[in-house]
């Protein structure tokens, strides 16, 4: 395969990357959104997020099977299609201001989006050097960042600036918005249709995928690594779900289109979190790394609680730094000493675990629709950083 070829679908692979980033930075604007525009309650408004990583959950197997049964190339293809057809499904729901047409549609978005981190990540590892893998994934990682820091400010400046009462005007730019990534996404798809791209044929790939889903019962680290990345990314989807809500709720001058732009600097602050950390996990361990930066999450829960004005609002900003390094933490923690046939299912497991992204918001809504408090509903996710910090501390020790 040439060179020009492989740099070409490099530079493809990535752009996938700042799509599910955008995509995933703008659902969490979408609670804010509906709960002004839509009327419903912050217990609703986490369906959102129970469509979205439920879907992720459904659709992590069977975007497995296609890229083993075909190739990488056609389930990024898959899940471009769902994706597209997702966003201009969007077209209906805002014509109706229908919210469960809403949820149908960022379900088929988010099986598109499953299917494209299913195969983009192990995809991008392949297209060079074995050595030079981390250093692609982690390049392309950082184009996601910058998708998550876009969306918010495109959500906060053209569906939260706009106050209740002016749901035509909202639903419009919600279907702008949405309308233009559906083109996006198909021209890439379109791109993908036609330009000749590697073919992978490892045949370690095919002796990994013998391992059996039972024999990583017999490896407790694992089993208790897959409980602690549901509840850190129950944390993390939680955290963002209701950003926006427990800033305007504790910073009385701050506007909802304000709000979100601190939502973003949350953003940059995981991105520079991970940057910052990554060298001293070289030097430091990173299950102690772990479990120090869940401990000081755990702290910071409490004080949301307590604080409020401005400082509440920089001490949840800071709760997104220290929860940067966990996801990846936690996978790499889950399989050290995993036989390499049993890598894959190992990593389908942890991947599907993103689910508990599905259940907390809901929880947190419920929470505080009842107590009128969204910090409240942040108090939950207490347990799960303490569960976290154990993790690191002990757990992940565990034979």
């Amino acid at each position: 395969m040439q060179n020009k070829n492989i740099k070409i679908t490099f530079i493809l692979v990535t752009s996938l990357f700042l799509l599910w980033g955008l995509s995933y930075g703008l659902l969490d604007v979408m609670n804010k959104n509906f709960q002004t525009h839509l009327g419903i309650t912050k217990a609703n408004s986490g369906l959102l997020q129970a469509a979205y990583f439920g879907a992720y959950f459904i659709i992590a197997i069977p975007a497995s099977l296609i890229a083993s049964k075909y190739s990488y190339k056609v389930g990024i293809i898959v899940g471009l299609l769902l994706y597209a057809i997702g966003s201009l499904m969007i077209i209906p729901a805002s014509n109706s201001a229908n919210f469960d047409l809403f949820l149908l549609a960022f379900f088929i978005l988010a099986c598109g989006l499953g299917s494209l981190e299913t195969n983009a990540n192990p995809y991008i590892t392949k297209l060079g050097s074995d050595k030079r893998a981390s250093f692609r994934l982690n390049l392309a990682q950082s184009f996601n960042g910058v998708g998550q820091f876009i969306g918010p400010i495109i959500g906060g400046s053209l569906f939260l600036s706009l106050s209740h009462g002016n749901l035509d005007e909202n639903m419009k730019n919600v279907q702008m918005v949405y309308v233009g990534i559906a083109a996006i996404v198909l021209f890439i798809m379109l791109l993908f249709i036609i330009i000749k791209m590697p073919e992978i044929t490892n045949e370690d790939e095919k002796q990994q995928n013998s391992g059996g889903y039972k024999d990583l019962l017999n490896y407790k680290h694992f089993k208790i690594g897959v409980l602690a990345q549901f509840l850190y990314v129950a944390a993390q989807v939680g955290a963002g779900a209701f950003f926006i809500n427990y800033s305007v709720e504790h910073w009385d001058t701050l506007s909802d289109a304000n709000a979100a732009w601190y939502l973003s600097t949350a953003l940059v602050a995981f991105m520079i979190g991970r940057v910052v950390t990554t060298p001293f996990m070289v030097k430091f361990s990173p299950n102690n790394v772990l479990g120090i930066y869940a401990l000081i999450n755990s702290i910071i829960i409490i004080l949301l609680y307590i604080l409020s004005g401005p400082i509440s609002v920089y001490a949840l900003i800071a709760m997104f730094f220290f929860m940067s390094i966990s996801f990846p933490t936690i996978f790499a923690l889950s399989i050290v000493n995993i036989p390499s046939n049993l890598v894959k299912p190992a990593s389908s497991i942890l991947v599907m675990s993103i689910v508990g992204g599905a259940i907390m918001p809901f929880i947190m809504g419920k929470i505080a629709d009842v107590t009128h408090q969204t910090a409240a509903g942040f108090l939950v996710l207490f347990p799960c950083f303490l569960f976290v910090a154990w993790y690191g501390f002990k757990g992940s020790k565990l034979d």
